[in-house]
């Protein structure tokens, strides 16, 4: 069964490069149940709404086996929130997820697949700037991506959740298909 491995929110605001001067992607393991709204986790932040974040952008979702591609690659332990995911989920691909499937997380939350996350030069500096040229190009190209997902409804979620699907219908792009298009 799909299951919800960490919760993860901004640790803190780091200075970045960007149009905005900071950036949110520091996010750490958050102990407990928290709370989700319209916008996310409660303690979490989103720097840039206009690329990351909003509505439809609530919530990052980023897959165990993925992490553990890029730990292989990247020699170095990835820990949950290192990709700037808030959830770190085991037994779900979140690249084959389909735009429009719900997942419903704990007791409550109802959350919907809005499609991938697009890396970006403030995802390449997190990673190591200059130790890793071409980050956004490999990443991109290895389909790796995680998932974005809007809050359908709010609750609680914390560490060890069950996730169970209802599936979008089956002519629904994935969220790899919606990248590479």
């Amino acid at each position: 069964m799909p299951t919800l491995l960490a919760v993860c929110a901004v640790h803190a605001l780091r200075p970045d490069a960007g149009s905005q001067g900071v950036t949110a992607i520091d996010k750490r393991t958050v102990d407990g149940p928290v709370k989700v709204g319209p916008y996310g986790l409660r303690g979490d932040v989103q720097a840039n709404r206009k690329h990351h974040g909003g509505l439809e952008q609530a919530v990052y979702a980023y897959g165990q086996d993925d992490a553990d591609f890029w730990a292989g690659e990247l020699g170095r332990e990835l820990h949950p929130g290192w990709f700037g995911e808030n959830l770190r989920v085991a037994g779900l691909d979140p690249n084959a997820a389909r735009v429009g499937e719900r997942w419903h997380v704990g007791e409550r939350v109802v959350l919907q697949v809005t499609g991938p996350r697009t890396p970006c030069a403030t995802f390449a500096r997190w990673v190591g700037g200059a130790d890793e040229r071409g980050w956004v190009k490999r990443f991109g190209a290895e389909g790796r991506l995680g998932a974005y997902l809007r809050v359908v409804r709010g609750g609680e979620v914390r560490a060890g959740d069950a996730i169970v699907v209802d599936p979008a219908p089956q002519d629904a792009p994935t969220v790899l298909d919606r990248y590479r298009r």
